[in-house]
C-alpha cells in the first residue's frame, strides 16, 4: 500500500508541477531576474537583408496567396527574398510558384522527401543576414518581418517567434478548448522568453540569424524545435515577439489530436536526435527545457498511474480524488461526443435547436 500512494503523490506531483507549478516558477524568476532585449525600432534604421523561406509540397489552395502576402509586407523590397522550395508537389503548386519568378526564388525537386529535406535547400539558398520560417497556410501580419528582424539588434539573440492568433468561424480570436490553450501556451513562451530563451518557436513564423542554421535531418518532425534549439545551443537566445504576429484558422478536433500526436512523436524524436539537451552543462535552458517538453511526455503516463492507483487507493482524500477524476472524465467523454455530433449535424445549429 505504501507503494500504491508513492505512486499516487509521484503521479500527482509531477503532473501538477508540469501545468501549474512551472507556470508559478515561471511567473516569480521572470520578475526577479528579468533579461530585456536591447532593440531600437524606431531610432536606428537598423534593416539586415531578410530571406524567407516556404516550404510546399502540396499547396496549390494556399500558395498565390501566401506568396502575395510575402511579397506585401512592411520592409525594403530591396532588402527582401522569397524562397519557395517545392517538395515534390503533385497538385499543380509547382506551376503556380514557377509562374511568379522572377520576383521569388525557387528550389525543389520532383521527388517528395518531407518539409525537412525541403528547409534545407531553401536555407542553402537564402542570401539574407536573417532567414525567415514561414508556413504556406498562414497570414502574416504588415508589420511582422520588422518587429522580428529588430529584436536581431541586440547580438545575444539568435531567433526570434512572433505569435500565432488561432481565429474562429466568427473571425475573432478563438476561445474554445484549443484556443484557451493556446494562450496559455504563448504566455508560458513569453515568460521563458524574459528570462532567457523560448523552447520552440511557431512554426507559422520564426527567424534565425542566417550563420547560426544546422541543416536538419530528413526525418525531423519538428523543425520548429530543433532549428531553435540548435540556436540556444550556440550560446545565443530564442526571443519571443508577440507584434509579430500569423493568423491561422482552429483546426477540428480530430485535426487538432492528430496535432498533438504528431507533436509527441516529434518530442520523442528530438530526444534521441539531441541528447545533449538533456544535459544541463551543455543546455542552458535545461530547466526550461525538462519542464515544457520533457515533463508533457510523462504527463499522459502520470495520469494513467494516478486514475489506476486511485482505484486501490478509495478511503477519506483518495475517495475525493477518485470521484473527481471521474467525473473528470465523464465530462471530457460527453464533450468530445456532443462536439462530435454537432459537427456531423450542422442543420441542429441551423436550426436553433438543442443537441438530442
Amino acid at each position: 500500500m505504501v507503494l500504491i500512494e508513492a505512486v499516487f503523490w509521484t503521479s500527482l506531483l509531477v503532473a501538477g508541477y508540469v501545468y501549474v507549478g512551472y507556470p508559478m516558477l515561471l511567473g516569480a524568476w521572470s520578475r526577479l531576474a528579468p533579461r530585456p532585449v536591447s532593440r531600437n525600432l524606431t531610432q536606428s534604421g537598423w534593416e539586415p537583408t531578410v530571406s524567407v523561406v516556404i516550404a510546399a509540397h502540396n499547396e496549390h489552395a494556399t500558395i498565390s496567396r501566401k506568396i502575395d502576402n510575402c511579397l506585401s509586407l512592411d520592409y525594403p523590397r530591396d532588402k527582401v527574398q522569397v524562397v519557395v522550395s517545392l517538395d515534390g508537389p503533385t497538385d499543380g503548386t509547382d506551376r503556380l510558384v514557377r509562374e511568379r519568378v522572377p520576383a521569388i526564388d525557387v528550389v525543389g525537386t520532383s521527388r517528395h522527401q518531407g518539409k525537412a529535406a525541403a528547409l534545407n535547400r531553401a536555407v542553402a539558398a537564402a542570401t539574407g543576414d536573417i532567414v525567415v520560417f514561414c508556413d504556406a497556410r498562414q497570414r502574416v501580419e504588415m508589420g511582422a518581418l520588422r518587429e522580428l528582424v529588430a529584436n536581431f539588434e541586440d547580438p545575444s539573440v539568435g531567433a526570434v517567434t512572433g505569435e500565432l492568433i488561432l481565429v474562429g468561424d466568427d473571425g475573432t480570436e478563438a476561445a474554445d478548448g484549443v484556443g484557451l490553450y493556446w494562450r496559455y501556451e504563448k504566455a508560458l513562451r513569453a515568460m521563458e522568453s524574459r528570462i532567457h530563451s523560448t523552447v520552440g518557436a511557431t512554426g507559422a513564423l520564426y527567424a534565425i540569424r542566417r550563420q547560426l542554421f544546422v541543416p536538419l535531418p530528413e526525418e525531423t518532425i519538428l523543425d520548429d524545435v530543433m532549428v531553435p534549439l540548435h540556436v540556444v545551443l550556440g550560446g545565443k537566445r530564442i526571443v519571443w515577439e508577440p507584434r509579430a504576429k500569423a493568423y491561422d484558422q482552429v483546426c477540428p478536433p480530430e485535426l487538432e489530436f492528430q496535432r498533438k500526436v504528431r507533436t509527441l512523436a516529434g518530442n520523442f524524436q528530438l530526444l534521441a536526435l539531441m541528447p545533449q539537451v538533456l544535459r544541463p552543462w551543455r543546455n542552458p535552458v535545461f530547466v526550461q527545457f525538462l519542464s515544457h517538453k520533457v515533463g508533457r511526455l510523462l504527463v499522459p503516463y502520470c495520469l494513467v498511474l494516478l486514475f489506476a492507483s486511485n482505484l486501490l487507493l478509495r478511503e477519506g482524500l483518495y475517495m475525493v480524488f477518485l470521484l473527481g477524476q471521474g467525473t473528470w472524465y465523464v465530462l471530457a467523454g460527453v464533450g468530445a461526443f456532443a462536439d462530435r455530433t454537432t459537427r456531423h449535424r450542422p442543420e441542429l445549429l441551423l436550426k436553433g435547436e438543442s443537441q438530442p
